[in-house]
């Protein structure tokens, strides 16, 4: 299938509103809501092999105040440098590191504290403070791999045609995202999110931060707000879906891309088409029909609502990393560091290395 095939297939998808009824006994449940804060702690202990003497940790210090609540932060190790510097245009907060050339054995260990609990809201009610000018413009332009123009642009005007209003806008390209892409477990990490290729390409796959950079660049192209939000799982899901949610304790490949749109009313939107794919692939027997049950729970929540089980570090992209002599990274979701050769590969921890759990505060 070809791009217009595939795109004019989506659309005819949208224009329907196929999203299945299911009988009361074969529904799945999986309905986030606002039930009380989870007080979390989250440790990474980062141990750089390969001669490195610099590394950047991203800090889940994201603030926001009806979802995610940062705590202390505290570091202990044998470098020579560490201080919590914070990405100038996003915010991003990381902690910096460096060691003496000669140190052996280089070591660092963050532990930060985090509350954060389910949202949910309903699409484009309620009583959000408008967007601030440098907020709306921060939010609406590219960046290396999210393009606003060209295929971009053409593609999502395809998709909202007809369409009125922001939240009709949004949920047509949250369901042509959620229909036409997959997740692929062959993708490294969680991708780069290259939405250009992909839809060059017709090759729509990938993991959370390419299905959902998608949805944000077609949502900005077509002057809707948007932002990828970079983070990692810490519990499991309380519904029982085990896609969505971390295995155990340790959650060192845990990292996982949401997005969230701006609509007057409620604000930032959570959305996550990723997840709904996720689900699809993942959520036992696996290869789930778009008409399962489970499926349908998910992408009936998933826009408007996710789960208090992740915790979100940042919002940037095009991450210049302070002291790196290397060119940006794409976004800051794992530990960084770098020797004279460059980078180390943040996707394999055990080789990096660097170990991250997380567990929960009860009373």
């Amino acid at each position: 299938m070809n791009r217009r095939d595939m795109l004019t297939a989506g659309l005819a998808v949208g224009a329907l509103g196929l999203v299945p009824r299911l009988a009361s006994a074969q529904a799945a449940t999986y309905a986030p809501v606002p039930k009380g804060w989870r007080t979390y702690v989250l440790t990474t202990r980062v141990e750089p092999t390969a001669g490195a003497n610099k590394a950047w940790i991203p800090l889940p210090t994201f603030e926001a105040p009806d979802w995610q609540r940062p705590g202390n932060v505290t570091w202990t190790g044998n470098a020579r440098v560490a201080e919590r510097v914070r990405d100038p245009k996003y915010g991003a907060e990381m902690l910096r590191v460096e060691w003496s050339a000669d140190q052996q054995s280089p070591l660092i260990e963050i532990v930060a504290q985090v509350q954060a609990q389910n949202r949910s809201v309903t699409p484009g009610k309620g009583n959000a403070a408008p967007l601030s000018d440098a907020e709306r413009k921060l939010n609406l332009m590219p960046t290396t791999f999210l393009p606003t123009d060209g295929l971009v642009k053409e593609t999502a005007e395809e998709i909202v045609r007809g369409k009125q209003g922001d939240v009709a806008r949004a949920r047509a390209i949250y369901d042509w995202v959620v229909e036409n892409t997959f997740r692929n477990p062959k993708t490294l990490g969680c991708g780069v999110g290259d939405i250009t290729t992909m839809i060059r390409t017709g090759n729509l796959n990938g993991k959370c931060a390419d299905l959902n950079a998608l949805f944000v660049g077609l949502a900005r192209s077509v002057g809707l707000p948007a932002r990828d939000l970079y983070g990692i799982r810490v519990m499991p899901s309380e519904f029982g879906f085990k896609a969505l949610g971390a295995g155990s304790e340790v959650v060192s490949k845990a990292q996982h891309c949401r997005a969230e749109v701006w609509l007057a009313g409620s604000g930032w939107t959570p959305v996550d088409p990723a997840d709904v794919r996720k689900v699809v692939l993942e959520e036992p027997p696996a290869n789930l029909a778009m008409t399962d049950p489970k499926v349908v729970a998910a992408r009936r929540a998933l826009f408007g609502s996710w789960e208090g089980n992740w915790l979100a570090y940042n919002v940037a992209h095009d991450v210049k990393l302070p002291g790196s002599k290397e060119d940006p990274i794409a976004f800051l979701m794992y530990p960084q560091a770098e020797n004279r050769a460059g980078f180390l590969d943040s996707l394999d921890p055990d080789k990096f290395k660097y170990r991250i759990t997380a567990r929960e505060l009860t009373a």
